[in-house]
């Protein structure tokens, strides 16, 4: 092999080629150490193929609001509406999930366990969301079954399902088997369903398990209402499991719906040292995003220009390339 070698540095991969591997890194990887590495690293992430998965859920439950809402501009914009999968906890209020629509024209995963979104906005937002094959709408105790029916009219390939809830959340309530209905009559192809503590009777597990034809996991651990004779679900829903209605670990948080993922890699928010960075200002959509008590406040982020969402970059004075 001669001197002009045919193997190229990683600086002169297609940005493409660079926004698949960087799919592999954390988040804090691709917005705070990438970047900073070459122009054509920077471009490539802040291009649509590294944020095709978008899961902030550790770092937006101790987020505010704001921060949370710019941080979703900023991702969307550089996805370019392209991704499938959008895992984020606590929205704080309607216009955040509306937002989130908005953008979702290639979602097939969308997970919002513990937000703040109510019944009349759902049935509002729900077309938009069509193509969804798996929702967590966990610990969101502002919407009920108003909500389920109108996700299951609009999103006719939901085959995953989940809708925990916390004991406390649900003690003043005298049943949601209503819930149980709006899944039965609107959710056909369900293949995972859960349901951990929500207040239901046999009578609605029994009608989800009639409806549902395509349902293989059934979780109603802590539905302490639901009476199952063991011997008719074996011999008429035999291609059910069962879980519950008793709890006997503590692995109900458990994430049970990987296949319903385009992808295996789950994002993890990893514990980051006070120190770590160098603030180096950062423009005003980036400043103060990360400014949330996580030992996060020196925080260097820099983006050069160029790029697919060099527009977004516009007006600011980047620092040169290392």
């Amino acid at each position: 092999m001669g001197e002009s070698s045919e193997f190229k540095g990683w600086e002169e991969l297609i940005p493409d080629a660079l926004g698949l591997i960087f799919r592999n890194l954390s988040l804090q990887d691709r917005l705070t150490v990438v970047p900073r590495v070459c122009k054509s690293w920077c471009r490539a992430v802040s291009g649509p193929y590294s944020w095709q998965e978008i899961d902030i859920e550790e770092w937006s439950k101790q987020c505010e609001p704001d921060k949370l809402e710019r941080m979703l501009h900023l991702l969307f914009s550089w996805s370019g509406r392209a991704f499938h999968r959008l895992c984020v906890s606590g929205l704080p209020n309607d216009s955040l999930f509306s937002l989130i629509a908005d953008h979702a024209g290639s979602l097939k995963t969308l997970e919002l366990p513990r937000s703040q979104i109510t019944d009349s906005m759902v049935e509002q937002v729900a077309p938009r969301l069509a193509g969804i094959t798996f929702l967590d709408v966990s610990y969101c105790t502002k919407m009920g079954p108003r909500a389920l029916e109108a996700f299951g009219q609009s999103c006719r390939s939901l085959v995953g399902l989940r809708r925990r809830m916390y004991p406390l959340a649900v003690a003043d309530k005298e049943s949601q088997d209503e819930e149980a209905h709006a899944i039965a009559s609107t959710m056909p192809k369900l293949r995972h369903l859960e349901t951990a503590y929500l207040l239901l009777s046999t009578a609605g597990v029994v009608k989800i398990l009639s409806n549902c034809r395509e349902l293989e996991l059934l979780d109603v651990r802590g539905c302490w209402e639901v009476k199952l004779d063991e011997k008719v679900v074996t011999e008429r829903y035999s291609r059910v499991k069962v879980l519950g209605p008793d709890v006997v670990d503590h692995c109900y948080e458990r994430n049970l719906w990987e296949e319903c993922s385009d992808s295996e890699s789950v994002y993890s928010w990893e514990t980051m040292d006070e120190g770590d960075f160098v603030l180096d200002g950062g423009s005003d959509e980036e400043d103060g995003i990360w400014d949330d008590g996580d030992g996060l406040e020196n925080l260097e982020l820099r983006f050069y220009g160029g790029g697919p969402h060099a527009d977004a970059f516009a007006g600011f004075h980047w620092p040169p390339s290392p």
